[in-house]
């Protein structure tokens, strides 16, 4: 799983281009980002709600990913990735 670049709006994955938020699993599976657990708190989806953070995490994790694109392509561990494209 390789994420091949983004723009502002747009995020790339293997090949398939996303215009929103996404959420890629363990498995690779690449979901759709549920910003509404983080807005209905804070208002934005600039931070993330506990609520959210429970929703994307998976038991099996073994990395968090703060220098998102660049520690995610990077990585060979079991990971998850939430990355937010308009920012």
């Amino acid at each position: 799983m390789e994420i091949e670049g983004t723009t502002f709006g747009t995020i790339t994955i293997e090949g398939k281009t996303y215009e929103h938020d996404v959420i890629i699993r363990l498995s690779g599976e690449v979901v759709k980002r549920r910003k509404k657990l983080s807005k209905k708190y804070y208002g934005t989806s600039h931070v993330l709600s506990k609520d959210e953070a429970k929703f994307v995490f998976e038991r099996g994790c073994e990395q968090p990913t703060p220098e998102a694109i660049g520690a995610f392509n990077r990585s060979h561990a079991k990971k998850i990735g939430l990355f937010h494209v308009t920012c």
